[in-house]
């Protein structure tokens, strides 16, 4: 694996070895490919400034897909941000010496209940580099104290929704996945695993278990992400959707919440399409509650091969991979996927020494060091030159 530097507090961001790429399980042949022209449009000049990568599209598979994609097409990269500027630099050193310094965390985002409880190990590793990174463009730069209310904000909702309950225990959620109304499967042309939702699928009664499983799967997505990348993908499809099977507007308004509060600038894209009457109905409802910036990330009825690598699109929504969602297959694969890959963060975050403030790039297997790896560099550095400067004296 090679990595291509990042500028912003001298870290750098992996790209992906093409020998990572793997297919999920398929019946029938393997797929064959072969190189063509990229889309020569820019999907994502509405909030990036460099053009999208070429992509390598492969033909038409030939077998069917029935688990997920574990790596992006080599040639979708995550798209590099810019450099910090020195404010920006400070406010995020701030801001990880604040969270560094915690020790508790209230049990519930409700200030008259809460009560202050010792932060876990897991809450400490979530508070990445990259993670205080997404706060402070959340607050817009506003503070460091902006961003940690938010912060502790969220690891309460975390604990209040519990979270790593839900994560650790798939089967809670399992009945909401057995018709595919959720599944991820591939990754977009910059390398955003994509979360497909289905409505049409719909296949149990309104509750608190639907807003339960699309955490779930928002989770997954974060662990499903190669290193370099921190935002998503969704394509909402109403093919076959009944008035009665969408979501109602207070679960869009709480789905709404949960995404633009707890995980802030994660959407990179939202691709809808097939909206019946009464969906634009329901988007209109809900209009007032989407922020400028999340709104500017959702496109309608658009060719999603211009977003999305034919080979890794579900043929259903017009792309060239015949997946088939079987339950029975998928959702095992699944968990066991994310398993892994959890288990492998935690192996690393614990041997570079648990730090606050840790490379995700790091933490996913990425050829980048870990935070700690750097400080000692840097020390020794410092260490060399003060010893070289007594000896000119």
């Amino acid at each position: 694996m090679t990595t291509a530097e990042d500028s912003s507090l001298g870290h750098s961001t992996p790209t992906v070895d093409p020998s990572q790429s793997s297919t999920p399980a398929m019946t029938g042949d393997s797929p064959s490919t072969s190189a063509t022209t990229p889309p020569t449009s820019n999907p994502d000049t509405s909030i990036h400034t460099k053009p999208a990568p070429a992509v390598t599209a492969e033909l038409p598979l030939t077998g069917q897909i029935r688990t997920p994609f574990a790596h992006p097409l080599p040639d979708c990269k995550p798209i590099q941000r810019p450099p910090l500027t020195p404010d920006q630099h400070q406010k995020y050193t701030t801001l990880l010496t604040t969270v560094r310094a915690w020790t508790t965390v209230p049990s519930t985002t409700t200030p008259k209940t809460a009560q202050p409880e010792p932060i876990t190990d897991l809450e400490r590793m979530w508070l990445t580099h990259e993670c205080l990174l997404r706060y402070l463009r959340a607050v817009s730069w506003a503070s460091a104290d902006a961003a940690a209310k938010r912060l502790l904000t969220t690891l309460s909702w975390r604990r209040e929704f519990d979270v790593l309950g839900i994560v650790n225990d798939p089967s809670r959620v399992a009945i909401e996945s057995e018709t595919g109304k959720q599944y991820i499967l591939g990754y977009d042309i910059v390398g955003r695993p994509c979360l497909y939702m289905q409505p049409g699928r719909q296949n149990t009664a309104k509750s608190h278990r639907q807003i339960e499983q699309l955490v779930f799967m928002l989770e997954s997505l974060v662990t499903m992400m190669d290193p370099g990348q921190d935002m998503t993908c969704l394509l909402i499809s109403f093919k076959n959707a009944t008035s009665g099977g969408s979501p109602s507007v207070a679960q869009g308004r709480q789905a709404l919440g949960i995404l633009q509060g707890h995980y802030p600038e994660r959407l990179g894209r939202a691709l809808i399409s097939n909206l019946p009457w009464y969906i634009s109905t329901f988007f209109k409802l809900i209009s007032p509650f989407i922020d400028p910036v999340t709104r500017d990330k959702m496109i309608f009825n658009e060719d999603l091969r211009k977003y999305v690598p034919p080979s890794q699109l579900d043929v259903e929504v017009g792309g060239d991979a015949q997946f088939k969602y079987e339950h029975e297959v998928y959702w095992p694969e699944l968990c066991r996927m994310l398993k892994e890959r959890r288990e492998a963060m935690w192996e690393r975050w614990v041997s570079a020494g648990k730090l606050v403030g840790e490379n995700e790039a790091y933490l996913r297997g990425g050829n980048v060091p870990s935070v700690g790896s750097e400080k000692e560099e840097k020390d020794e550095t410092v260490e060399v030159n003060g010893a070289m400067k007594e000896l000119k004296v």
